[in-house]
């Protein structure tokens, strides 16, 4: 026992930044929409005009689920919140399981430890309690966020456990996966595909009105929908959810005992025709090794994009005048426009872009990290050109995702008639870079000074500025504290100007932060785990 709680410890502990900040994720939309809708819509008129409006609108639903009830506090959150954070709790649950269990194969760490006293079947359930302690930190985290809201505490567990039900699923789902793909990446990439079944199924249930209701119930966002916290609870739901997760981790244990360590039951291709392509530089060869997590950013951002220029029109004309001056607080003043909505969502893009930035870094610490920087750097290569290579990579990453943020969004208020410009757009995806370079650039700084630590810091950097913008301005905080946040400091374009003094000054420390980034790596000893 001494053994298998070892290894659910360290499984844990691998997944502590992945588990704080999507906790983080899940207090702040908790926090937020709970207090925006108590205060944009305090009348019962108000929260009538809303269910005609958004809660009828199909593209709407397409995103966050059918509504129960949008006339109370606890029914909006259910529903805006749930409907959205439902989706993050399955991308949690099959990350932390292909990462817990194919990933340490694929390392060969997990080769080592079942050399010891401990059998396959304890370090699969240890692996297995290690993921239900993180799934236990996100629901203790949401229902703690729903409380502080001002919601009943018996109705927020009962949410709290809506929103986090698809993370064991899907964690099942990963650890089946782990079992049949012979690499993480794709065993991340069956289940990420079982995810994305999911998500059609249930928006197709949702938004069609051809009889295809049904299709909800083969969908774990469905069941979570259906649970209805705050509007008619149906706890009697909660046995889909439960039952498939112990399906699928019954026959993940059952696989895991049949196949050799290292391998998965799916056959992997031993022979196959040498790929060179990006393997003239350090830089290219970083491009090849993140090519594929910056293609899921760049689909995944643009489908949010696209989606949000969808509903502009719509969402930003169903705003009450309450909701518009809590908004006018972040800085915009227009949102019930099409692109004073649009302006006020990239602040979202931006935060976005700032963790993909740490996305970036932290990745070039992996690669220090798993001593392949060793072999880099045994060759003609100085530390200087290895790390600007990287930086600039990132830096070519979070404008290709901002750009294609801007012409989604464009092409989604296009396709409802909403009045957009193209060139406005651009801008808009433009300007979510400054902010985002800012934290790159002390991000590295980080990375050259304290490299262990660099990547808790720079993610709780970016989650510090992003909480304090949002709760600092709608509690109305000083004017010269709130600036200290880098988001504060963007014109959210196109239904403000442009902040050029504020944008050069980002861009201005940037670049000597990483000049002095470059400078202290050139000094240090290369630092492993």
């Amino acid at each position: 026992m001494g053994a298998a709680s070892a290894i659910a410890r360290r499984a844990f502990a691998d997944a502590r930044v992945r588990t704080i900040s999507f906790a983080a994720l899940f207090v702040v939309s908790a926090l937020t929409q709970a207090t925006a809708y108590r205060e944009g819509y305090p009348t019962a008129a108000d929260r009538l005009a809303l269910a005609r409006t958004i809660g009828a609108n199909e593209a709407v639903r397409l995103l966050y689920g059918k509504p129960h009830d949008l006339l109370s506090v606890g029914g909006y959150v259910s529903w805006r919140v749930g409907g959205s954070m439902a989706i993050f709790a399955a991308i949690w649950g099959l990350l932390g399981a292909v990462r817990a269990m194919r990933a340490e194969e694929e390392a060969g760490r997990a080769e080592l430890i079942l050399a010891g006293v401990v059998g396959r079947r304890r370090a699969f359930l240890a692996q297995v309690a290690a993921i239900g302690a993180g799934a236990l930190v996100l629901w203790l985290a949401t229902f703690l966020a729903l409380v502080a809201g001002q919601l009943p505490a018996g109705g927020s567990a009962y949410l709290a456990l809506a929103i986090v039900s698809p993370a064991p699923v899907f964690a099942g789902v990963g650890a089946l996966t782990s079992q049949l793909a012979p690499t993480r990446r794709l065993a991340t990439g069956l289940a990420s595909g079982v995810l994305v079944l999911a998500f059609v199924a249930r928006a197709v249930a949702d938004t069609s009105s051809t009889g295809v209701a049904w299709l909800r119930w083969l969908s774990p966002l469905g069941w979570a929908a259906e649970l209805r916290a705050f509007g008619d609870p149906q706890p009697l739901v909660l046995a889909l959810p439960i039952a498939t997760c112990a399906l699928l981790l019954a026959a993940a244990a059952a696989l895991t005992v049949r196949r050799d360590v290292g391998t998965g039951l799916l056959p992997a291709r031993d022979v196959a025709a040498p790929r060179l392509g990006l393997l003239g530089s350090p830089a290219a060869l970083a491009l090849r090794c993140e090519r594929g997590g910056l293609t899921a950013w760049l689909v995944g951002v643009g489908a949010v994009a696209f989606l949000t220029g969808v509903i502009s029109d719509a969402v930003g004309s169903g705003l009450s005048h309450d909701v518009q001056r809590q908004l006018e607080k972040l800085g915009s003043e227009s949102v019930a426009t099409p692109s004073g909505f649009l302006g006020f969502t990239f602040l979202f893009f931006a935060l976005a872009l700032s963790v993909l930035c740490c996305m970036q870094l932290a990745a070039a610490r992996r690669e220090e990290a798993d001593q392949r920087l060793e072999t880099l750097l045994a060759l003609p290569l100085g530390r200087d050109r290895w790390l600007a290579g990287r930086l600039l990579l990132a830096v070519a990453g979070a404008a290709a995702v901002a750009l294609a943020a801007g012409v989604l969004a464009w092409a989604g208020a296009a396709s409802q008639g909403a009045d957009v410009a193209l060139p406005d757009m651009l801008a808009a995806g433009a300007n979510c870079l400054p902010p985002a370079l800012l934290f790159l650039g002390i991000g590295a700084l980080l990375f050259a000074a304290v490299p262990r630590a660099s990547a808790g810091i720079a993610y709780g950097l970016v989650a510090v500025a992003f909480l304090w913008e949002t709760f600092g301005a709608l509690l109305d905080g000083p004017a010269w504290l709130l600036a200290l946040s880098p988001f504060h400091d963007i014109g959210l374009i196109p239904g403000e100007p442009f902040e050029a003094a504020a944008a050069a000054i980002m861009l201005g420390l940037a670049a000597a932060a990483t000049l002095a980034a470059i400078r202290i790596l050139e000094r240090r000893d290369l630092a492993g785990l």
